[in-house]
């Protein structure tokens, strides 16, 4: 039996549709994702925290989803709009169905809208606050209404430090490795793992650990707001910031941190929100964007070979490259709007990237950065 959705945005605009997953009501920063692929990677990722994705590719959920692809324990987007909900779900790996996945986790989400519609007016106006109201939620005269002032109730993603919410409560050690067909997941402990790396937890996608873990990385994960003095103490090789959601400038505790491993000459490398924090660490600014980058086909050039890679986004804030002091220089560049998308410092072994090159969802051509990583800890030694 269909049930009623609607979607209003913080503008006025307003989509009647159906509801899939759960009933009730939720608001979020309304973004879109361009990926082909990728739905259950996209839901998980910690990134999309307090988010609504919107998917544009218009059939969404006809692989079903399984137990492997995920990228953090739980669905993490407050919500998912989709143009069309297959009545099927295919696939040899399939263990659900998208529909049921979302009702497990208790997640709203609306389907047979029109998300074209939706896209254009997300890229012409930017990210937009919003709500979804699904089942006995979107009934009634006043359903409108009241999506509308519960979107516009939404504060925004601009000064809101999420990093500490989504990250774990407690250090403890990763071991998985990367995934195979047919075998599934590694154990990493069955292969020599010479460096020892902490790595911040900000919202990390599981797969930034496993490749870490699969080129010979003993991990440990530590909470986002763990003093340096305690990294510092557990002697490591080197330290990684991880991805994750809300807006990098109020992360004070981590800036500080970040600040004396620095100090310490360590080998550091970042992702995403970790990329965004070393650079308010070594003294640039960040910038609220229009839209923001989601998507798993972005355009992104390497400022020191010129070679143009595809890679795979997740971000509404931005490093100011105007902003960078002297001894920080751009590495990457997005081809889409020349936004900064790497950086490195030049007086200590610390580099970082914008966009995900764990590739989950997406294309692997900046996968090398993890090596390089090891190559910094390999000369430091």
């Amino acid at each position: 039996m269909i049930r009623p959705a609607i979607l209003a945005l913080e503008d006025g605009s307003v989509f009647h549709g159906s509801a899939i997953g759960a009933d009730g009501q939720t608001s979020g920063e309304v973004v879109f994702n361009t990926a082909m692929t990728g739905y259950q990677e996209i839901l998980t990722d910690p990134s999309y925290t307090r988010q609504i994705v919107t998917l544009t590719y218009p059939h969404i959920g006809n692989t079903g989803v399984n137990a492997e692809d995920i990228e953090s324990a739980a669905i993490a987007a407050a919500g998912l709009v989709i143009r069309d909900l297959p009545l099927m779900a295919s696939n040899f790996r399939s263990e659900a169905s998208l529909d049921e996945y979302l009702k497990r986790s208790n997640v709203l989400g609306i389907a047979d809208i029109d998300t074209r519609r939706l896209t254009r007016l997300l890229r012409e106006k930017g990210a937009q606050n919003g709500a979804i109201l699904a089942g006995s939620d979107a009934e009634g005269e006043d359903a409108v209404e009241r999506a509308l002032v519960a979107a516009r109730a939404f504060p925004g993603l601009k000064g809101m430090d999420l990093a500490k919410e989504v990250s774990c409560s407690d250090a403890y050690e990763w071991s998985e490795g990367e995934w195979a067909l047919g075998s599934g997941y590694a154990d990493a402990t069955e292969r020599e793992r010479p460096f020892h790396v902490v790595a911040y937890d900000y919202g990390a996608k599981f797969n930034i650990l496993r490749m870490l873990a699969s080129r010979g990385c003993r991990l440990t994960v530590v909470p986002a707001q763990t003093p340096a003095a305690e990294v510092l103490a557990m002697n490591p090789d080197g330290v990684f910031l991880a991805n994750g959601p809300g807006d990098p400038e109020p992360c004070d505790y981590a800036i500080a941190a970040i600040r004396e491993v620095l100090d310490a000459g360590l080998p550091l490398f970042g992702i995403c929100l970790g990329h965004q924090l070393l650079g308010l660490a070594s003294g640039a600014r960040t910038v609220k964007m229009n839209n923001g980058h989601h998507g798993a086909n972005h355009p992104v050039e390497d400022l020191d070979t010129g070679r143009v890679m595809i890679t795979s986004q997740n971000h509404g804030f931005a490093v100011d490259e105007a902003s960078l002091p002297a001894n920080v220089r751009a590495t990457h560049r997005s081809l889409f709007d020349g936004t900064l998308q790497g950086i490195e410092r030049t007086d200590c072994p610390a580099f970082s990237f914008q966009g995900h090159p764990e590739a989950s969802p997406g294309p692997r051509d900046v996968a090398p950065l993890f090596d390089r990583f090891i190559a910094l800890m390999q000369a430091r030694r």
